[in-house]
């Protein structure tokens, strides 16, 4: 056989394989980065280069910013929307969100009471309060979602009754053993979901850590 049709045959062997393989194989699911109290959008950009360095399209990163004066309750209907927003936008079945700090309470009343387990595959909190916080005493005269962190608070002791992980949702949390504004540190360990204690790393620093990008980015592969 020539080299040309040896050459030929090879590329439709490729051809051949890569149609047998299913649609989706290859498809990445969008990421929704939801920051924490008093944060916006941009608390995400070290790892939403990282991201697109690593081979996402900029349609699948969503950086959003909302307001995080309200309750948690009502922050987590704005998740809702925005899932549903970024699913329109994207075509994929199903969303990636990776929050930090307060983010991780809100998207998490969100998969547990507002259907959203039905919408996410792999979910992440980073830093986050999920059984409160003492420094949630002392800002929490200012917004309704600082209450909400207080470690007996009503809305902690609904979201965390029973199930703290429920549906087929991948759930993740990493903390550092040094955050000065979650304390506990291990505020952040749920039930239920793979908890990875990471380097001593303040709160906001965690958002700008290669080890901690490596670790998520793993998680939601």
């Amino acid at each position: 056989m020539s080299l040309r049709k040896l050459c030929c045959a090879f590329i439709a062997c490729l051809a051949l394989a890569a149609a047998a393989l299913p649609a989706t194989a290859f498809a990445r699911d969008p990421i929704l980065f939801v920051h924490g109290w008093s944060g916006n959008g941009s608390n995400w950009s070290y790892f939403a280069g990282r991201f697109a360095l690593d081979g996402y399209s900029s349609s699948l990163l969503d950086l959003w910013s909302y307001d995080w004066t309200k309750s948690n309750r009502l922050i987590a209907q704005d998740v809702a929307n925005e899932v549903a927003a970024l699913r329109a936008r994207t075509g994929a079945a199903r969303v990636d969100i990776v929050s930090h700090s307060m983010g991780g309470l809100n998207t998490r009343w969100y998969l547990k009471f507002l259907g959203g387990t039905a919408n996410v595959d792999d979910w992440v909190s980073i830093g986050g309060p999920n059984h409160g916080t003492n420094l949630a005493y002392i800002c929490s005269p200012f917004t309704t979602s600082c209450n909400d962190m207080q470690y007996e608070s009503p809305f902690l002791a609904a979201l965390n009754e029973g199930d703290e992980t429920p549906g087929s949702v991948s759930y993740g949390t990493f903390w550092s053993p040094c955050d000065e504004v979650i304390n506990p540190d291990t505020s952040t360990i749920l039930s239920g979901a793979s908890n990875t204690q990471v380097e001593c790393l303040g709160h906001i620093s965690l958002l700008g850590s290669e080890g901690v990008y490596r670790r998520v980015r793993e998680f939601v592969r």
